[in-house]
C-alpha cells in the first residue's frame, strides 16, 4: 500500500490529479475528442496522476506514461437517464489491478436519499482495496450531487466519515475559506484533496482556492473540466503544479498563461 501511495503522492506529501472520468456519465464531446493529446500535455506539465474510466485506462496507458492511474470503480446513472443520486460498484478491485492501475476512487453520499446503499458500497470497496493493497480515494459529497448542501459543517463531517471507514485519502469540495478548511483537515486523519467541479470559468479563483486549501492543511487537488475545457491545458497544468509542488503564489502561477 505504501509503495503505491508513494507513487501517487510526491515526497512533499502532495498530489496533483487530472480528473478524466467524466465520460462514463456526462457528455465530454468535443472537449475530449483528442484524449491522447490532452493526456500527453498533462503528463508533460506537472500532473502526478489521472483519475480515469476503466476504458480510458485500457486505451491510453502509454499516453499517461509513468504517472499514477486511479480508476473510477463506481457509477451507473448517466446524464440521459432518470435522475438518481445513487452510484453503485461497477467493477472489482482485482479488475483495476489487472490493467495496471495504482489506485481506485468511488463516491460517498452521506445524508442523501440513498445514504445506506452509498456507504455500504464505499465500505465494501475500501475493504476489497485493502485486501489487494491498493489505495482507495473516497470522494465525499454530503447529501449527494446538490451543491447547495455542501456547507462547511457537512463537508467536515463527511470527510471524517471517510477516514473512519478506512479510505486512504479523501476528495471533497473546498469549504470556501481557510479557517473552515483547516478545521476539516485537522479533523480528518487522512490526506484531503479538493475537487474542481464545473467551476465558474475563472482561472484565478480556482488557483486561489487551491492555494488556500494547501495553506490550510490540504494535500492537493483533483481538477478535471476546468483544465480539459481550457484552450491551453498544458499551461493550466503547469500553473497548478507550481502551486501544489513549488508553493508558488497565485500571481506567480498565473504567469504560465503569458
Amino acid at each position: 500500500m505504501k509503495n503505491r501511495m508513494h507513487k501517487l503522492f510526491g515526497r512533499d506529501g502532495r498530489i496533483f490529479i487530472l480528473a478524466m472520468d467524466h465520460g462514463g456519465s456526462l457528455d465530454v464531446l468535443p472537449h475530449l475528442n483528442d484524449t491522447a493529446t490532452i493526456l500527453g500535455q498533462a503528463r508533460d506539465n506537472g500532473v502526478d496522476a489521472f483519475i480515469t474510466t476503466y476504458g480510458m485506462a485500457k486505451e491510453y496507458a502509454g499516453e499517461m506514461g509513468n504517472k499514477g492511474i486511479i480508476v473510477r470503480v463506481d457509477g451507473g446513472p448517466t446524464m440521459i437517464g432518470p435522475p438518481s443520486g445513487c452510484t453503485r460498484q461497477l467493477m472489482g478491485i482485482e479488475e483495476v489491478i489487472r490493467i495496471g492501475a495504482d489506485g481506485a476512487v468511488c463516491m460517498g453520499f452521506p445524508g442523501s436519499e440513498h445514504e445506506e446503499v452509498s456507504m455500504q458500497n464505499l465500505m465494501n470497496l475500501i475493504t476489497e482495496a485493502d485486501h489487494w493493497n491498493l489505495p482507495l480515494c473516497a470522494e465525499m459529497l454530503p447529501m449527494g450531487w446538490d451543491a447547495s448542501q455542501w456547507d462547511p459543517e457537512k463537508l467536515k463531517f463527511v470527510s471524517r466519515i471517510a477516514a473512519e471507514f478506512g479510505a486512504d485519502f479523501v476528495k471533497t469540495q473546498y469549504t470556501g475559506d481557510r479557517d473552515s478548511f483547516r478545521e476539516l483537515t485537522d479533523g480528518c486523519y487522512r490526506p484531503v484533496i479538493i475537487l474542481g467541479g464545473p467551476g465558474d470559468g475563472s482561472v484565478e479563483n480556482l488557483l486561489r482556492n487551491i492555494r488556500d486549501s494547501l495553506d490550510s492543511g490540504g494535500a492537493g487537488v483533483a481538477i478535471g473540466r476546468s483544465i480539459w475545457r481550457h484552450p491551453d491545458p498544458g499551461a493550466y497544468c503547469r500553473a497548478i503544479a507550481r502551486i501544489v509542488h513549488d508553493d508558488a503564489s497565485v500571481e506567480s502561477a498565473l504567469r504560465e498563461f503569458s
